[in-house]
């Protein structure tokens, strides 16, 4: 194991080195370029003995990264924002192939307006597609989780996409352990070619067209495949953790979550912010905790009920908005609880949209917020927190 100083993308780039990869395929957007810069590099000179394809467009990435899973190769492409959507297609068609592709998205607020700064909306878009969704919340995170995901994605044959925030994580520059490659290559050995890859001796279809009696039963595969993924992740965090000293919950990481009278759920870097509230706060006699989600899909459902049934209120901290609904993480949580027949209150906090700072003070008012709100019997509001007041007002339209 060897200190470096990396940005988070730059730790990305080392993790799918170590990874072994056959082929790696990206088109170049902002904050998501630096990954592939590095990549390449290391393709130049002779670092990574991999097939490194330049194409034209984001689309173009994802159907070349499909088409060499399909015949049994590890792949790894990478994007942002705008750059997701224009591959949003094809996602959908690797992930219903049952294609082990992973993905880095570091994650950018969707245009218009143009952004290029972190928001949540963009990797969240994956979420009915099959994807499993895992997020980091800081560069060493940003690294591990980009070796686990391809052990998770080879186990249950599913495409996985790592999140990690645009500039906050992206190009952040902090110290972390980086694995050797025997370390790697015995927590991740050389990849085995599934049944249904597609073989030049024994040609079959891949996709082709399905008729109704037949296709509902694909989409129920998927559908077993993700709730198997549940166990994977944590499974796979638990053996990373005996390899590297470093372990992460899970689907969750709890923190200050047993005793605690109020929880925050959240993802992402963010999530750092949060925790420091709360430790203050917890000095000052307030039980508050944060549960960091690091699986969106599949959704920890079990790992938040266990917290849902010991606390007086929740609260869900969205970086994303599902416009017409709510922020993604508070629809998530509140249809859980009341799924499993638990009425407990649910407070729903927006912020952060677009790249807009987020201070320790912000979760420091929120938990007070939540503390005002249980004790008055509040069972659900949405709040949105940074918002210019004279728009919250309605005095100013955009």
């Amino acid at each position: 194991m060897t200190r470096m100083v990396l940005t988070g993308n730059h730790a990305a780039a080392y993790a799918v080195k170590l990874s072994r990869p056959d082929v790696i395929s990206v088109y170049p957007i902002t904050p998501q370029t630096s990954v592939i810069e590095k990549l390449s590099e290391f393709v130049e000179n002779g670092e990574l003995n991999a097939r490194f394809i330049r194409v034209e467009s984001e689309h173009s990435a994802m159907a070349a990264v499909l088409g060499a899973a399909s015949v049994g190769a590890r792949v790894y492409t990478a994007t942002s924002s705008q750059g997701l959507l224009y591959m949003y297609e094809v996602c959908w068609w690797t992930a219903g192939a049952r294609l082990p592709i992973v993905m880095g998205v570091v994650t950018r607020a969707i245009a218009p307006p143009w952004s290029i700064w972190t928001d949540h909306s963009d990797i969240l878009t994956l979420r009915d597609s099959g994807w499993i969704i895992l997020f980091a919340s800081d560069v060493q995170e940003v690294f591990d989780l980009t070796i686990q995901a391809y052990k998770i994605a080879e186990t249950v044959n599913l495409p996985v996409a790592v999140g990690w925030d645009a500039f906050v994580v992206s190009h952040a520059i902090e110290p972390l352990d980086i694995l050797s490659q025997e370390e790697v290559d015995k927590f991740l050995p050389k990849k085995k070619v599934s049944e249904h890859m597609l073989k030049v001796e024994d040609p079959f279809s891949l996709g082709n067209l399905t008729y109704p009696e037949d296709y509902m039963e694909f989409r129920y595969d998927i559908w077993k495949a993700q709730k198997k993924a549940l166990d994977v992740i944590s499974n796979v965090d638990e053996e990373y953790g005996e390899l590297s000293g470093r372990r992460y919950g899970g689907t969750v990481e709890k923190n200050m979550c047993d005793d605690a009278d109020m929880v925050l759920f959240i993802i992402g870097a963010a999530s750092g912010d949060a925790i420091e509230a709360a430790t203050l706060l917890r000095r000052k006699g307030l039980k508050v905790g944060v549960c960091r989600i690091r699986s969106m899909r599949p959704f920890p459902s079990d790992e938040v009920i266990k917290i849902a049934e010991n606390v007086k209120i929740i609260g869900t901290f969205d970086r994303d908005i599902s416009l017409g609904c709510g922020g993604i993480i508070g629809v998530e949580i509140r249809a859980v609880t009341k799924e499993r027949g638990l009425d407990v209150p649910v407070i729903e906090y927006i912020g952060g949209i677009g790249g807009r700072d987020l201070r320790v003070q912000d979760f420091v008012e929120i938990f007070n917020d939540m503390d005002k709100l249980s004790r008055k019997g509040v069972r659900f509001e949405r709040r949105w927190i940074g918002l210019k007041e004279e728009f919250e007002k309605g005095e100013i339209n955009v």
